[in-house]
């Protein structure tokens, strides 16, 4: 009997002090994004509201950007752990030494296009004739303008151009001195139609055979090699966030609200995320999770950014070392699609 309650006590203590072990303590984790928040970002918060990142061990920590070019520098000095930055932009900086490549291009059709007030009527290229067209000398958009012309039959004398950085070009159209802009679709046009409550009607490079992909998700180098359990967990939990919030847009856009209360209007930020969700996938990967770009894709990027960007020629040599998919969560159809696609 007294070998019984001594066995019996010794297992409560045991037990007692298993459960009072403290838990494992999440990973911090900080992802910086592209710019100030806007519909875009939608999945990062909404993942985090739901505790898809906390499922997968992350305490994870959202920051508004200053640019794509800022966060890809922290993330190469790994002041921050994660970016979400222009894709395109970070490969620039790969070139130039930066430790960077991304583990995730969410944006496989790009965003860029030229955008007026719907009232206007510039619904096609042809429309842009005679028209007054703003832009930003040097940056993306206006590197890759040349082939759209090019693509589209429009030449530089059909048009005239006013020049400014990103907010004189938004004032520009906005006061009326340009009918139209070099802007995302899903950006720009938010900001005009919260500036003036009229809708924008965007001509899409994409639609006129001119894509490259945009945004995705970038880390360190040494992130990948040192803790790819780390990168493994994050996308997994940020593949999740992106598949639940396309399914709940308003929900997914209320989730910015919710953890910023001034990141904007609940419409146009569920518009604008209504505006990026088609920017996931191309007519290859149309089935396939959210991140699955394809080595197709990412070889036209690459050479769009030789022969319009700038970019070092070098850089066609080896266009996979700008990205992988060894870090995302299984999709047994990736594999066939990304074979088809080369």
């Amino acid at each position: 009997m007294k070998k019984a309650i001594v066995a019996a006590l010794c297992a409560f203590a045991a037990s007692t002090a298993i459960s009072t072990l403290p838990a494992q303590a999440a990973d911090k984790v900080t992802l910086m994004l592209n710019w100030y928040v806007y519909g875009e970002h939608a999945p990062f918060y909404y993942g985090k509201d739901k505790g898809l990142y906390e499922a997968e061990g992350i305490d994870l920590e959202i920051q508004e950007g200053r640019g794509s070019a800022v966060t890809t520098q922290l993330v190469a000095s790994k002041g921050v752990t994660f970016g979400y930055v222009d894709v395109p932009t970070m490969i620039k900086a790969a070139m130039k030494g930066a430790p960077v490549t991304s583990p995730g291009v969410l944006l496989q059709t790009s965003p860029m296009s030229a955008m007026g007030f719907t009232e206007k009527n510039i619904r096609k290229p042809e429309d842009i004739r005679n028209r007054i067209v703003a832009m930003t000398p040097g940056d993306s958009m206006s590197q890759i303008w040349p082939l759209f012309l090019k693509k589209t039959g429009l030449k530089e004398r059909d048009f005239e151009v006013v020049s400014g950085d990103a907010q004189t070009k938004l004032n520009a159209v906005i006061n009326g001195q340009a009918d139209l802009l070099l802007g995302y679709v899903m950006d720009q046009s938010m900001k005009i139609k919260d500036a003036t409550g009229k809708s924008v009607t965007p001509i899409r490079f994409a639609d006129y055979g001119v894509n490259m992909v945009s945004s995705g998700i970038i880390a360190n180098t040494d992130t990948l090699k040192s803790n790819p359990d780390l990168v493994r967990r994050f996308m997994a939990a940020t593949t999740k966030a992106v598949e639940e919030a396309e399914k709940a847009p308003k929900e997914a856009a209320a989730a910015i609200l919710k953890a910023n209360p001034k990141g904007g209007k609940p419409d146009t930020l569920q518009e604008g995320f209504e505006l990026t969700i088609p920017l996931y996938r191309t007519k290859e990967t149309e089935k396939l999770r959210p991140f699955q770009v394809t080595d197709a894709n990412m070889k036209e990027t690459v050479d769009l950014l030789v022969e319009y960007g700038g970019l070092d020629a070098s850089a066609k040599e080896n266009p996979k070392r700008f990205y992988s998919r060894d870090f995302l969560p299984p999709d047994p159809a990736a594999a066939a699609v990304n074979a088809a696609a080369k």
